[in-house]
């Protein structure tokens, strides 16, 4: 009995009875399959955890996305702007002025198919996901080992615009599939895709296709032809770089990619396609100006503000010059593009003013299809000796002279070394060749006889908006500006000695002629007086005669002018005056990185002279005249010590300077 207790028998459940025993089934059997099978159960387990927490995930993201259910198939539309010059001409054309929205039925079949065989060759037949798509655009991007395509459907990307912002990631790629389909679901074929046609960016500042063939074509996109219709779709890929505003070869190129694939997916005929591409497509006139985008993207939210009728249609009259803008880019990019003349500079910006300040020309940067950024007004960059203009108006304002020597050689102030460019030195020279030639030391000796405060409020009088540094280094322009700050504050050099306030816009008003906004045609205050300016004039044209401007020099016209170099090649510069116009250039790299050896007297000089010879002439203003006078008797020792402290005291104490 012990014994039983001690190995009681298994209880019934566990016996291995016959009658509990499969027909042929063997207890090693059983064994050998749990282990063989026992994997199964800890991976669906684990596949289970992983669907429940990708379904809360989804939930999740589910939770934030918009509703769709109030999406208005006609939104309130934003007036169209036209931008006119200062005779009335058109410069560009934003948004849909008409207000009409572009529906599927009212366009021409082929501008349908052209759009559909660039983004979405399937469109008609998924719904809002296109998986064979989406698979070969993610083979071609793996053997490229990069994004060469995209797999988005036009419902993707519609959903993307209207809802979602264009960052990359898991989160937002899988809204945009959840918001696709649910598009598919609340609209039509047709009603989606005249959703993306009326909203999709065609560059230069055309949202959707009726405000695209109106800025490209000046027609309505129900007139389009069918090459116009491919260069249309072939903006889609990417606006900017392939508009016919900015390269229309390029765009022509594009447009041919686009007939081809037309003509290989059965959309128009071997006969339709060839009579296309020998089609030239002529862009409206207004169009044809890519750098004046620059100008445009500047003053549209103002014009706007200053209308202070958002929705309505606007004209509005600027102060721009068409046939001066033309020169303007054409300077630049015949110069940026010459890597003998441009000597490694990669970037550049012009603005060019009227006498009041008006902006005649704006070119914000090489090639508008390439970067918007816009340098003429956002980029701040240092001035280099373009600043000693304002040094020396402020010395002559204190009573100093052209006439006046100052020693031209090494100087220090503790630490800092200031040199002169290419370390040449002339000894004793006058402030008049100092200035011609850019005597760094000489300006530094000048500012600080004058005193840093008084040539600093001189510049903010004249029209220098940014920080003033008043330290040593101040004298070569070691602060950063704006090139439409510089133009701005040397416009008083050139227009009678008023301060000129920069502007852009003269009148809006609407279609019918009711105006809303005129800018009142007020003078500025007289800021340099008449021996000042017609000093600072007369050493300005030796500049550009004798000095580091001589590339700027145009055959029978009287310019003036500084050029301005920065430390290791990182600005170059050119401000200067020709007749009633003021214009400032600036040329470099983006990154800050020294640009080869262009110097002011390079690059930008070269710039200024070419657009100064193309440009239409601006009436000059009267100057007001001061006669120097003939003889200027020479300073006794007294006098020279008070003019010239820093070099009386160092030799006082036997040292060198």
């Amino acid at each position: 009995m012990a014994n039983d207790r001690r190995n009681p028998p298994p209880p019934p459940w566990r016996r291995d009875t016959p009658e509990r025993r499969s027909p042929g089934r063997k207890p090693a059997a059983r064994s050998s399959a749990r282990k063989r099978f026992g994997w199964v159960r800890p991976v669906l387990s684990l596949f289970v955890v992983i669907g429940l927490i990708g379904a809360g995930w989804l939930v999740m993201i589910a939770r934030d996305l918009p509703s769709i259910d109030t999406l208005d198939l006609d939104p309130p539309r934003m007036g169209g702007l036209v931008f006119l010059d200062h005779e009335g001409r058109t410069i560009a054309r934003r948004g849909a002025g008409h207000g009409r929205e572009a529906r599927v039925d009212d366009l021409p079949d082929y501008l349908i198919d052209a759009v559909l065989a660039v983004e979405d060759r399937r469109f008609y037949d998924h719904m809002g996901i296109d998986l064979r798509g989406t698979t070969r655009a993610l083979i071609a991007n793996l053997r490229a080992g990069r994004v060469v395509q995209g797999g988005s459907t036009i419902t993707q990307q519609l959903a993307k615009n209207l809802f979602l912002t264009p960052e990359r990631t898991l989160t937002r790629k899988v809204q945009e599939m959840m918001l696709a389909f649910a598009l598919e679901a609340r609209f039509s074929k047709d009603e989606i895709l005249s959703l993306y046609l009326d909203r999709v960016y065609f560059g230069a500042g055309a949202w959707g296709v009726e405000a695209a063939a109106q800025r490209y074509f000046g027609r309505d996109a129900r007139d389009l032809t069918l090459g116009e219709a491919a260069l249309l779709a072939g903006l889609l890929k990417a606006p900017s770089r392939y508009s016919p505003a900015s390269d229309t070869a390029r765009a022509a190129a594009r447009a041919t990619v686009v007939l081809d694939l037309m003509y290989e997916t059965g959309r128009i005929s071997e006969e339709e396609r060839i009579e296309a591409a020998n089609t030239p497509v002529r862009v409206a006139r207004e169009a044809s100006s890519p750098g004046a985008q620059y100008f445009v993207d500047w003053i549209a939210e103002e014009a706007r503000e200053l209308a202070g009728e958002p929705r309505a249609d606007l004209v509005i009259h600027t102060t721009l010059d068409i046939d001066a803008q033309r020169a303007a880019e054409q300077a630049l990019t015949s110069v940026l593009d010459n890597d003998e003349l441009s000597r490694g500079a990669t970037q550049g910006a012009l603005v060019a003013l009227a006498p009041d300040g008006g902006v005649r020309a704006m070119v914000g940067g090489r090639d508008y299809a390439q970067s918007q950024f816009n340098r003429a007004v956002l980029a701040r960059r240092q001035p280099g000796s373009a600043f000693k203009a304002f040094v020396y108006a402020a010395a002559f304002e204190g009573g100093l002279r052209p006439s006046d020597i100052r020693d031209d050689l090494p100087i220090a102030f503790g630490d800092w070394s200031p040199q002169n460019y290419g370390d040449q030195y002339r000894g004793p020279i006058s402030l008049r060749d100092a200035f011609v030639h850019s005597s760094n030391v000489v300006a530094i000796r000048v500012a600080e006889e004058t005193g840093r405060g008084y040539v600093a409020r001189l510049a903010e009088r004249l029209g220098i908006e940014s920080e003033i540094r008043l330290d040593r280094s101040m004298a070569l322009g070691s602060f950063e500006v704006t090139p439409l700050e510089l133009a701005t504050a040397y416009t008083a050099f050139n227009n009678g000695g008023q301060r000129a306030y920069s502007h852009a816009i003269t009148r809006i008003e609407t279609p019918d002629g009711t105006v809303l906004y005129e800018r009142e045609d007020t003078r500025g205050l007289i800021v340099l007086d008449a021996r000042t300016l017609t000093r600072m004039r007369s050493m300005m044209e030796d500049v550009v005669r004798d000095g580091t401007g001589r590339a700027a020099s145009v055959p029978g016209r009287t310019i003036g002018g500084k050029t301005g170099t920065t430390n290791d090649f990182r600005d170059a510069w050119f401000a200067g005056y020709s007749d009633g116009i003021t214009a400032a250039i600036w040329v470099g790299n983006d990154d800050s990185s020294p640009a080869g050896n262009a110097v002011g007297g390079g690059p930008p000089a070269s710039i200024f002279g070419s657009f100064v010879a193309h440009a239409p002439r601006e009436p000059s203003v009267a100057q007001p005249v001061w006669n120097e006078p003939v003889y200027e008797p020479e300073p006794d020792a007294e006098d020279e010590e008070r003019r010239d402290p820093i070099s009386s005291f160092l030799a006082r104490l036997g040292g060198r300077d």
